[in-house]
């Protein structure tokens, strides 16, 4: 291991509460599911890495025979023998990591191993959602909710040609740090009249497509409320409720909702050869580094006013 980044799911579901019920469960394995490392030696059977290479974990390992596996987004597989590094089987933060050959993607040369850590589930699951949403140069995008997560949405957005990107975010930390990273392009807070504010910016009609990274209900609701008709919005915050008169709401206006969860081992290695033809660095968005060990303090950083993403890193 050379580096394995804190996530928000490790904090509300591990370190706050260990939540160890159902296949999804912490079983008391070591954490960090979004690690990145350098290949120390290969098992019988492997055939396409080898001692040195620089790889980025995904970080669940399916059957890799169900249709979802096939697809590559072994994180929706639904076999008993699914299990997420971190979760169910031991994770990043430690000095060694035992990988499935199948889960390991090349990391480029142009990317440290803090770039790749942050790949592993932030940006890759920020990827996915915009992937889905088709965004371009058409779009207006709308990203509520400003953590890494949300920081990697604006980041990735305007690398795919958003025309403008609007950050919604109840943190001033988290709205300095989303404009220093030029990351939006206007970043505002819950309370300013927000929905009021995109529609000023975009000719009175909302963006064409949004992306809630908060799992807030609020901003989820703001996130419908401010595309436009025929507009395109996905959920990837986790956890929370999402309640809409969906007549009004949806239907009326046409819009599509999208549910988008982390992403496909095939889109994470486009996105990390991407990322180096972009020159763009997902470390950038981390605020705070620990050694392994000061783990500890790591994951009390990370949960109280961390503004980016919470890096451990070893030797």
């Amino acid at each position: 291991m050379r580096a394995s980044t804190i996530c928000g799911s490790d904090l509300r579901a591990i370190y706050r509460e260990h939540l160890g019920t159902g296949p999804e469960g912490y079983q008391g394995v070591v954490a960090g599911h979004e690690p990145c490392g350098e290949v120390v030696d290969v098992g019988p059977g492997v055939t396409r890495l080898r001692a040195g290479d620089r790889v980025v974990v995904y970080h669940i390992a399916g059957c890799g025979l169900c249709a979802d596996c096939r697809a590559g987004y072994d994180i929706s597989c639904s076999s008993p023998s699914r299990a997420a590094y971190g979760w169910q089987r031991d994770g990043g933060h430690a000095d060694y990591l035992l990988a499935d050959e199948r889960t390991c993607i090349p990391l480029p040369d142009e990317l440290d191993f803090v770039d790749g850590a942050c790949i592993a589930c932030g940006f890759g699951t920020a990827y996915e959602a915009l992937c889905r949403l088709t965004v371009s140069g058409r779009d207006a995008v709308l990203v509520t909710g400003l953590g890494p997560v949300g920081l990697a949405a604006g980041l990735l957005a305007k690398r795919l040609g958003a025309r403008l990107v609007v950050g919604v975010e109840g943190r001033p930390e988290r709205r300095d740090l989303a404009r220093s990273l030029d990351a939006v392009d206007v970043a505002l807070a819950p309370d300013d009249g927000a929905a009021e504010r995109i529609r000023d910016l975009t000719g009175g009609e909302g963006v064409e497509a949004a992306i809630d990274c908060s799992g807030a209900a609020a901003a989820r609701a703001l996130a419908v409320e401010a595309t436009r008709r025929w507009g395109r919005c996905a959920f990837v915050g986790e956890g929370g409720r999402f309640e809409v008169d969906a007549s009004p709401a949806l239907i009326h206006r046409q819009l599509t909702l999208h549910g988008s969860w982390v992403t496909s081992i095939g889109r994470m290695a486009e996105l990390a050869l991407l990322l180096a033809a972009w020159d763009l660095h997902p470390a950038m968005t981390v605020t705070d580094r620990f050694t392994l060990a000061d783990a500890d303090a790591a994951y009390v950083r990370a949960d109280t006013d961390a503004a980016g993403k919470v890096a451990i890193t070893m030797a």
